[in-house]
């Protein structure tokens, strides 16, 4: 099952990397949430791949929390915070600055991820 979710996460990546590379070629709405979306549907599939045995409640619980906490985290603005957020990685991983509704982006893509697991994994709703 874990490789189900490793191959879940990298695919999600990839998509969330062209989605931004190609936001140009979007639709607006697409261009505008599809990034965040993808970004939490991979913490949700790297949760899933460290505990594919744990109830998906679980996996959706800690990946709203890292997610969320990743998100307030831009609030904070220090130096050396931001000088990591100014690199590409950094601004993939970290983001750049609080949007609220960044937390709604992220509720919707973890319950889809959750959708789809539930529907493509486990074969049942």
């Amino acid at each position: 099952m874990r490789k189900n979710y490793l191959i879940s996460a990298v695919t999600v990546i990839f998509l969330g990397l062209a989605s931004r590379k190609y936001s140009n070629d979007l639709p607006l709405f697409l261009a505008d949430n599809a990034g965040d979306a993808l970004w939490s549907m991979m913490v949700y599939f790297g949760f899933r791949f460290l505990l594919p045995r744990k109830q998906i409640s679980l996996s959706i619980l800690f990946s709203l929390l890292f997610s969320f906490g990743i998100e307030i985290s831009q609030l904070y603005q220090a130096d050396w915070i931001n000088q990591i957020r100014s690199t590409w990685l950094g601004a993939l991983v970290l983001g750049k600055g609080y949007l609220t509704v960044d937390l709604i982006r992220y509720t919707v893509g973890i319950l889809f991820a959750s959708f789809l697991d539930k529907a493509i994994f486990r074969h049942h709703l």
